[in-house]
């Protein structure tokens, strides 16, 4: 038989059923869902067998070693979230929960700390009148154009610690329901994160905010035109205040040997 999903792909899969039997029927939705799961996942969970910790292999330990794994790389702090999101026993990517979710993340953890979302964390802060522009982080030496349309750049170093330190209990409370072998399911790990943001005296967002991603971008880039330009023609004069005491002290040596 051939199962198909995903934008048309076939699958061939034996069956030892007749095709059109009930027990066929059964078996081919079986096999349909355990490979979708994990084509979409790159694994596939035996709900079961998780809650049967006696099993010679546990999951939860291969999840434990998942979570610790997030713990410690060096992602961003939404994208850390979103992935310890995506160990939820029924997880799907294409859900409408899903889809929201990581839509709006990374605003309920930058509005947690800043009371702003990200797209006005970067209209307010950008600023090409400032010192490196009002970005506190950035990649490389220098400022460049893709570093301005990151919220986090902007953050000061008060607001990454706590931002740093929300993510880790997350990620630590996440940890601890792996040891004690407790499924998580998308809605929990959604209701979770809203309840540490709570516990911490945090406000929830509960709207988009007041300026468009495609405002705050706009704004960025307008003013790192603007520092970018200043900051070639303040090399364009070190260059010039370069070049004459270079000649000064050619005049002064020449002076010299007269």
């Amino acid at each position: 038989m051939l199962i198909n999903f995903l934008g048309g792909y076939f699958f061939p899969c034996k069956c030892g059923h007749p095709y059109e039997s009930v027990r066929g029927t059964r078996f081919r939705q079986w096999a349909t869902e355990r490979i979708r799961e994990y084509i979409v996942k790159g694994f596939v969970l035996d709900d079961e067998r998780l809650k049967n910790p006696d099993h010679p292999f546990d999951y939860f330990d291969e999840l434990l070693k998942r979570i610790q794994d997030i713990r410690t790389s060096e992602k961003r702090f939404y994208q850390k979230i979103t992935e310890i999101y995506a160990t939820s026993m029924d997880y799907d990517p294409t859900s409408d929960i899903s889809i929201n979710f990581f839509k709006t993340v990374q605003n309920k953890l930058h509005w947690a700390i800043t009371e702003k979302t990200a797209a006005e964390i970067i209209y307010d802060r950008a600023d090409s009148k400032k010192s490196n522009m009002g970005l506190t982080t950035w990649r490389g030496e220098k400022v460049r154009k893709g570093d301005v349309s990151v919220a986090k750049n902007y953050l000061q170093e008060e607001e990454l610690l706590s931002l740093s330190n929300l993510v880790e209990q997350y990620l630590v409370f996440a940890e601890g329901q792996a040891r004690r072998r407790i499924p998580m399911s998308m809605n929990d790990w959604i209701t979770k994160l809203e309840g540490f943001l709570s516990l911490n005296d945090r406000d929830i967002l509960n709207h988009s905010g007041k300026i468009s991603h495609e405002l705050a971008i706009s704004k960025a880039e307008t003013e790192y035109e603007k520092f970018n330009q200043m900051r070639i023609s303040m090399l364009d004069q070190e260059d010039g205040d370069f070049e004459k005491a270079i000649k000064l002290i050619k005049v002064k040596i020449e002076s010299g040997k007269k």
